[in-house]
Parts: C-alpha cells; structure tokens; sequence
C-alpha cells in the first residue's frame, strides 16, 4: 500500500528516537515559555534562570518519580504475567483454533484486546507470543497465512489499553489529591474548587459508555480482521519454536530455595492475602490505583511461575521493555513543570476554549491527543504534559472531566497503530518489520477512531 510506504519512510528517516523527541519537545518547551510568558519587568536572562529552575523541579518531583515507577511496574509486571505457565498454556490452546488467516487474524486480534483492557503491558506481549505461536502452529500443522496480518492483530491491544484499567490517566485520577496536585499551580482557586478529589472507574473505565464504546471496538476489530485475512495472501513462514517457560536446574543446596515450590506459593499467598485486606474496600468502590493493580501483580505473577527463580528469570527478561519509560520520564514532567508555573497551561488551554464549545472540546482532545502521542509515545507521559491542559480546558467550558480525560485517553492510543514505538517487543518476538503490520494497523486505526469520535459525540 502506497500510503503505508510513505508513512513507513518519513518514522525511518526524518523521525528521530523518543529519546531525542523528549529533548528537542525541552528546548521547544523552554523556547515558547520564554516568548510567550516572559513577564515585561523582566529580562531574557533572569527569566531564562527561572525557567531552568521550573525544569529542574519539575523533573524531581517527588509524586511524579513515584506515578513512573508505578508504570514501569505495570509493564514489568504484566510482562511477567504472560511468561508464566498457565498463561503459557492458554495461548497454546487458543493457537488449535487458528485454522486459515481469518479465523486466526480475529482471534489473535479478539483476545489480545480482551486482555490489554485489564493490563497493558499484559496485553502487549500476550498479543506478541499469541501472533508467534499462531504462526509456528501454522508452520508445524501446514497451514497457509499470512503472517503480517496475525502480527498486526497482536498489536491491537495498545489501541485499547489507555481506556482500560491500567490506563495512566484514568489509574492517576483515582487517587487522592491527584487533580488538584496537578493543577495547584495552573488554576484559579475558583475552578480549582470545582475538582474532586478524585474520579474513579465508575465514572471513567467501568461507565457504561466507556464499557459500550469498548465492547463495540471489541466486535467491529476482529470482524474487520476476519474479512481483510479472508483476502490475504498466505507468507512464507519460517520460525524456530519460542521457548514460552524454561526448567529449573539446582546445581546448589542453596538453590533448592529458589526453586521450592512450596516457599514461592506460600509468599505469593501471603501477598495476595494482604492485598485483600489493604484493598478490598478500594475494589468494591472501584477505586483502583496503580499500587493496587501492581501489588496483585505482584503477588499472583509468583504463583503462577512456582518459583522465584522463575519469576526473577522473567524479570529479568521483561526489564528490557521499561528502559525507554526509565530515561524518557524525568524529560516529560520538567517539560510540566515549565508548562505549569511558567503559565503556558493556562495560554494553551485559553486558545482551546476559544476555538471549542462543550460539545466539540472531547473531540478536539481526541485528535490534539493523538497527535501528541506520535512525539509522545507514553500514555503516562501524554497525561503529566497534556492532562493539565485538558483538565483547565474541561473545566472552562463545563465539560465533565471524566469525558474530557477519556477524550485524551482515546486519542492517545489510537495513534499507537501509527507510531511504531511500542512494536518493537512485538516486533523482536514475531520477527515481523513494521512496514509488514502497518498497512493493517493503519485499516483499524482509521474504523477504531470513526468508534470513538461518534461515541464521544453521542455520550
């Protein structure tokens, strides 16, 4: 496809890495704030100083250090999730159902969704390896497919992710005092009044229009894949088998302690039960924060591997994935912190006001959103750069912010199926390139946006 090549060619050669992104969007940041919110008693060098002491607070901040290691763990963790053995399991059963590409293409891409609603970097390496396993299935059994399109599928789940329970805005919004933290320094004490103190997945994640909006992506998605893999054309596979779970070997006494059984599910029990008494009242209340979902993780990935070798042994495997959240982080929340005291949230969020009214706001949050992800291509640092905005503008125009975040919550994973950053565990797994999953991602982000813009327009 045409289209798909150019795209392909501008991300290889014009887009730089994430991590140059961050810093050329620094120097943007610091430029505009300079420009535009320089106070006129002041001169270029003395406010130029205070911009620099905005950046570094912003990127010390303590709470915000804190919500990056939560979502490191999510990915960790979910990760984890997926190599142990019942999980294991479960994606070789699924794989005797994929009998020619479009059944395989709507199954890989039902249950990958499925699965990233609830976690996701669950749900991103559970699509890889499902893909993966399809694909070996198809090589063992003779069985023609096409093999790009099954990889596209396992990608789909980051299409979903932001609107589901380990999605970083709606996960941050729970907490306590989170908003208000935020927006301490970009609202008035008018409209900060107006802020809960939270919002919890009642009104977000588990509403009904997020659940029905969801629940049509959920049967459009793998409908859409079915047809495009009725007309596909079979690939050439050739893949050696994926080791999904390696055997524990004690070669030490002191090994046996690694490897008991006995000692993991024990302390694994021990952590889930503790996790119920800490948090049992929250899940009744739908309030689920990120220590709640990783402290499950937690607990549940040690059972299910059996073993703390096991499970350290896929730690150490999954770490790979965060190192870009690691670095790139800091960079994003001293880009908020120059946005937020140098007064720049207040200027963007006028010029949407502006330019929206109540019912177009979620929409124009919808595409700014997605634009954002393509130099921002972290939901969690999408929201510490853009939630602000999107909050002071909701609240301007008396848009519900629970709609308005969801709006930013959309956008941000739509164009995930454009921006190739999170393929690549994907990509390593499959041994797929980007330039054979994209014309496929491209067709579903096209029909998944139509969903939400006319979901978001009818809520």
């Amino acid at each position: 496809m045409k289209a798909t090549k150019i795209i392909e060619n501008i991300f290889k050669n014009y887009l730089p890495s994430p991590f140059t992104i961050a810093i050329l969007l620094t120097f943007f940041t610091f430029f505009l704030a300079l420009v535009f919110t320089k106070p006129i008693e002041e001169t270029f060098l003395s406010y130029s100083k205070e911009i620099l002491e905005f950046w570094e607070t912003g990127i010390w901040s303590n709470s915000l250090l804190v919500f990056a290691y939560q979502m490191m763990l999510i990915l960790v963790l979910g990760h984890v999730l997926v190599l142990s053995k019942p999980i294991s399991n479960a994606i070789l059963h699924i794989t005797k159902y994929c009998t020619n590409t479009a059944n395989s293409a709507a199954i890989v891409a039902f249950f990958t969704m499925l699965v990233a609603f609830f976690n996701w970097g669950l749900g991103l390496i559970f699509g890889a390896l499902l893909a993966r396993k399809v694909a070996e299935h198809a090589q063992k059994s003779n069985i023609k497919i096409n093999y790009p399109i099954i990889g596209a599928a396992g990608y789909l789940g980051l299409m979903v992710w932001h609107g589901g329970i380990s999605g970083s805005a709606p996960i941050k919004i729970n907490e306590d005092g989170h908003i208000k933290s935020i927006m301490e320094q970009v609202s008035s004490s008018n409209l900060l009044n107006q802020i809960p103190n939270n919002i919890d997945y009642s009104q977000t994640v588990f509403s009904w229009w997020n659940l029905l909006i969801f629940t049509v992506v959920l049967i459009v998605i793998p409908i859409l894949f079915y047809f495009l893999g009725k007309h596909a054309k079979p690939t050439k596979i050739d893949l050696p088998t994926y080791q999904l779970q390696k055997d524990d070997f004690v070669t030490t006494k002191a090994e046996r302690l690694d490897t008991s059984k006995i000692l993991a599910m024990l302390f694994g029990f021990v952590v889930l039960l503790a996790f119920f008494i800490r948090y049992f009242n929250d899940i009744v209340e739908l309030k689920i924060t990120p220590n709640l979902i990783n402290f499950f993780l937690f607990g549940l990935g040690i059972m299910l591997h059996g073993s703390f070798k096991k499970f350290t042994s896929a730690v150490g495997e999954s770490i790979s994935d965060i190192s870009g959240i690691l670095i790139q982080f800091p960079l994003y929340f001293g880009i908020m912190g120059i946005m937020n005291q140098s007064g720049m949230v207040n200027l963007i969020s006028d010029f949407f006001v502006s330019i929206s009214t109540e019912p177009t706001l979620p929409i124009f949050t919808f595409f700014s959103a997605g634009l954002v992800n393509v130099f921002v291509p972290s939901g969690g640092g999408q929201w510490v750069v853009q939630g602000p905005i999107v909050v002071e503008s909701a609240l301007q125009l008396g848009v519900p912010l629970p709609k308005a975040i969801m709006a930013l919550a959309y956008g941000d994973q739509i164009t995930n199926m454009l921006q190739p950053f999170w393929a690549l565990p994907l990509l390593g797994i499959t041994k797929l390139k980007a330039k054979e999953i994209l014309p496929y991602t491209l067709i579903a982000m096209v029909v998944a946006s139509s969903i939400y813009i006319l979901g978001l327009l009818l809520v």
